[in-house]
């Protein structure tokens, strides 16, 4: 089988630096006429997609962008590529998918690959909001980061905002009449788990309140929620209220009541985060959560994208704010 030519190829046989071949490829400005020629003459050469090259120069643009996910289980990729396309649908832009696994030299790879198509933008999509190193800025079409903000303030990115989204749940909590609000963390290796801290911190201090008990962090799992729930009851701390930092979280800290004969929540509420329907749903009593509208946050990404390759780049980050979903586990629903 025939190899098949890479971006890499071409601007190794040309002797120029990847960046310099993409910038060339793509009609873009700051590259050496005479270079240029030599690029498209080695591309025409190497049967580098000859016949979408001539269709991308002469239209200027491929109405394609790429979206490369990190995100094993689309839990949080597939909502935003959703929003992305809705927004791109107008516009009679098509979007092209990778997924990089989660591995750093794979996702260069699909990078590549992308440009090699000559998509007109790249979507960069984490499966978590910890930031990340930036890809750089030489590629010769813009990038917009999504879910996991680019550490360059340079760079484009989309995110939620997860210090809105502790506060929300603190203000939920005191509208339904609880005072006493405990608070159950995630992975504290996780910016959402301590942004979400962050933002219920200072929203307690704000009502002159301390959070019930100590706040621990601990995994993102059911049974972390079971051991942390438990620990407030052996504790005997006083609460009529618990922030789970996750819907997981809230599912093993109602498993964890429940056992102790409370009821929920006239005893003591509970607040879940991420609005996973299989679990907020399933639960009972049905969980609050707060979506991290990730649906939203893919749609204004995209709008900035095209913003971008029509030259009016973004730069910094983006915060889309969290929304609330309210079931039974905060107020019963008569």
């Amino acid at each position: 089988m025939a190899k098949t030519t890479r971006l890499e190829d071409v601007a190794k046989e040309a002797h120029v630096s990847l960046s310099t071949a993409s910038k060339a490829l793509h009609g873009k400005p700051r590259v050496n006429p005479e270079t240029r020629q030599r690029i498209l003459a080695v591309a025409d050469q190497l049967n580098y997609s000859p016949n979408k090259l001539a269709q991308s120069l002469a239209k200027g643009m491929s109405g394609t962008i790429g979206l490369v996910t990190s995100d094993l289980q689309g839990r949080f990729s597939t909502p935003i590529l959703i929003g992305a396309e809705n927004e791109l649908r107008a516009q009679s832009t098509s979007v092209l998918l990778a997924n990089a696994r989660g591995d750093a030299a794979l996702e260069r790879q699909h990078v590549e690959k992308l440009l090699s198509l000559k998509v007109d933008g790249l979507l960069i999509v984490q499966r978590e909001t910890n930031p990340r190193p930036s890809l750089g800025h030489d590629y010769g079409v813009p990038l917009v980061y999504v879910y996991g903000p680019s550490t360059d303030p340079e760079d484009c990115s989309v995110t939620c905002d997860n210090v809105d989204a502790g506060r929300t749940a603190v203000n939920h909590l005191i509208s339904c009449g609880k005072h006493k609000i405990a608070i159950i963390g995630g992975d504290e290796t996780f910016t959402a788990a301590t942004d979400r801290a962050k933002g219920s911190l200072e929203a307690l201090s704000e009502f002159g309140l301390e959070p019930a008990g100590p706040l621990r962090y601990g995994s993102w799992d059911e049974s972390w929620g079971r051991a942390a729930t438990r620990l407030l009851l052996d504790q005997n701390v006083d609460f009529d209220a618990v922030i789970c930092q996750n819907d997981q979280l809230a599912r093993g800290c109602i498993d964890a009541l429940k056992q102790q004969g409370l009821s929920i929540p006239e005893d003591v509420a509970v607040i879940g985060h991420d609005n996973w329907e299989v679990l907020t749903k399933g639960s009972r009593p049905s969980l609050t959560s707060i979506s991290n509208e990730t649906e939203a946050i893919g749609g204004r990404a995209a709008r900035y994208l095209m913003d971008a390759i029509n030259g009016n780049v973004h730069h910094g980050v983006d915060y889309v704010p969290c929304r609330l979903i309210q079931r039974e586990s905060t107020l019963p629903l008569d």
